[in-house]
């Protein structure tokens, strides 16, 4: 039923301003306009018909999982390009969770991840089979 409608991802933000800036500056996404709701969206995904809709929630919600991921062909020049651009990653030494170069390895995928202005947490993955 829901195979082929176009998706929607949505992210609170404190600071609308504020995070445009870092979602068109650092990760260089097409803005597709303020709505009428006072939500801001974002093109993602190529042909795929996703959107990200930033929305404006002054208090922001803490989330301790990853918002949303964006899968790259090469994750180590994906993150080269993001740092010159700004962007931190984070970087994790657990029993189960281990980065090197900001990169872990999870079973058939690569994974690094950062945060936006907002505190979101946000992933940039590579498949590895």
């Amino acid at each position: 039923m829901l195979t082929g409608a176009p998706v929607t991802m949505l992210l609170p933000v404190m600071n609308l301003t504020r995070a445009r800036d870092f979602y068109e500056q650092k990760l260089g996404l097409q803005p597709l306009g303020l709505k009428l709701d006072g939500k801001f969206e974002y093109a993602c995904g190529g042909s795929t018909g996703a959107t990200l809709a930033l929305f404006p929630k002054p208090e922001g919600t803490k989330a301790e999982h990853t918002a949303l991921s964006f899968q790259v062909r090469d994750i180590a020049a994906a993150i080269r390009e993001l740092e010159e651009k700004g962007v931190q990653f984070e970087d994790y030494d657990y029993p189960d969770l281990k980065t090197k170069d900001h990169v872990c390895v999870l079973g058939s995928e690569k994974a690094a991840w950062f945060k936006d202005t907002e505190g979101n947490y946000l992933c940039i993955h590579q498949d590895i089979a």
